[in-house]
């Protein structure tokens, strides 16, 4: 193969290839290489599936001719399934992404890639989606039931099954049906990417370029940028996320009537299917065919179904999904594998027992709560009765207390030893509460203070709120 990839560089740039190298393979059993000569540089593919070639090069100068930015395809020989196209590089938005970000998040150059990239998928959707051969799509023309049930029996099998997730089987399956015929009650008449992720936009000049759509086919909408804003090891901030979904929305409405409530009634149940079809293709490369590196993203796209579950209710109904989804979410295992990292944030309040316990709104169903009532009550003197716990003279007050200093470094300890084993699990969540007689002097003052110390010590995110100082004239943010 590697002779007749030789033979087409030849007969495309006049010259000979005078150096060939295979490039990192993919999850697809097409071999890639980088031929080299006459000051010109090509990539080249070598790949027995003739179905999917035909879709890729005639997907590839249909976007061409729409001036999309896809390789261009040099030569092809389609009995022998090889073809050359343009290099675009080495470097993938993953791998910018990877390069371009630390503690203080993305660097702006990686946002203006992703920002470019959201504003050109509608193009490839539905610009040039109007005119596509359809008929070249491969293995299907559509992503239609058929096309959704394979990915989601492909998720129970070698992902729920491999993993030990335990399910009905029965009762998963009833869910499936339902919830395909769900995602089908969607606009479907338009180019569907399919695999719409960071390692298929490569990243040349600062402008994003697409590959590896040759599984495209008619679909939703929501499909696509559902895959790029949840692509797991990608990790961008969520709040990102939000951002590039109305960035997209806008584009699409430039070239669609676009119903935007209609959208995102059913935005969050493809975000779901794609994180399926993602989990059992890690499920079929990692466990099964033991390709360690695929288990890696594994604990980001469980943090993805964190998210969605805490933040989204979905109008069909699917318990045993949902189970499925919770039992996940609450698996230490899962959140183990490979190198992942994945960021911890402390929730802290301050409550009045006399408003009832703190409820937990991230639904991991533990934490902590603290009884401060033993603790020195500075609401019991006139001067501090209509103080709380941030102000001066009542900081000055507990602060003198050695009852409140003692107590403070048990919960110091405790909690301590409970983040840096938290964080050896990449669990993402853990809730501390303080509660006194009527929330506004020792709670608060516990809470502020743990806050400080544990961002002092372990730099990680601290979310405080103050639950019955909210109900006064001006809400206390979240700090």
């Amino acid at each position: 193969m590697e002779e007749a990839l030789r033979e087409l560089f030849l007969k495309h740039f006049g010259g000979p290839a005078e150096a060939i190298a295979p490039l990192p393979g993919d999850g697809s059993n097409r071999k890639l290489f980088r031929l080299r000569g006459a000051g010109r540089s090509a990539i080249g593919a070598v790949n027995s599936d003739r179905h999917e070639n035909r879709a890729f090069l005639s997907f590839s100068r249909h976007f061409r001719r729409c001036g999309l930015p896809v390789p261009d395809i040099y030569a092809e020989d389609a009995e022998r399934g090889v073809y050359l196209e343009e290099d675009l590089g080495d470097v993938n938005l993953f791998e910018y992404l990877g390069a371009n970000r630390d503690r203080r998040g993305l660097a702006p150059g990686v946002v203006d890639v992703y920002r470019k990239a959201v504003r050109l998928l509608p193009q490839f959707q539905i610009a040039a989606g109007r005119t596509l051969d359809y008929r070249v799509c491969y293995p299907r023309a559509s992503f239609d039931k058929q096309s959704m049930l394979w990915d989601l029996n492909h998720f129970k099998y070698y992902f729920l099954q491999l993993a030990r997730i335990p399910f009905h089987e029965q009762a998963l399956e009833d869910d499936f049906r339902r919830f395909t015929d769900f995602l089908l009650e969607t606009d479907r008449d338009h180019f569907l990417y399919r695999d719409f992720q960071s390692r298929n936009v490569m990243v040349r000049d600062g402008s994003p370029w697409f590959i590896d759509y040759q599984g495209g086919r008619k679909g939703a909408l929501q499909y696509d940028v559902a895959s790029l804003l949840f692509d797991a090891k990608a990790d961008i901030p969520f709040a990102l996320r939000g951002e590039l979904l109305e960035l997209y929305l806008d584009a699409a409405a430039e070239l669609v009537p676009l119903d935007r409530p209609r959208f995102l009634k059913y935005y969050p149940a493809f975000v779901y299917i794609r994180i399926m079809q993602a989990l059992g293709a890690y499920g079929l490369r990692g466990f099964y065919e033991r390709k360690a590196h695929f288990l890696q993203s594994i604990p980001y796209a469980v943090r993805n179904l964190e998210h969605l579950l805490r933040t989204t209710e979905l109008p069909v109904r699917v318990p045993a999904l949902m189970q499925v989804f919770q039992s996940m979410v609450g698996s230490s295992v899962l959140r183990q594998y490979g190198d992942a990292e994945l960021k911890l944030t402390v929730r802290i309040q301050s409550f009045s027992y006399r408003g009832g316990m703190p409820t937990d709104e991230k639904g991991h169903g533990g934490g902590y709560v603290f009884d401060c009532r033993a603790l020195p009550n500075p609401g019991k003197h006139q001067q501090y009765a209509k103080l709380n716990g941030r102000d001066p003279e009542v900081v000055a007050f507990l602060a003198g207390e050695p009852a409140v200093a003692r107590f403070l470094g048990r919960v110091y300890d405790l909690i301590g030893q409970s983040v840096e084993n938290y964080r050896c699990r990449n669990f993402t969540d853990l809730m501390v509460a303080f509660g006194c007689t009527g929330g506004q002097h020792r709670s608060v003052y516990c809470a502020d203070l743990l806050a400080r110390h544990l961002r002092d010590k372990y730099d990680l995110p601290v979310e405080v709120r103050h639950r019955e100082l909210e109900k006064g004239e001006a809400a206390v943010p979240v700090t």
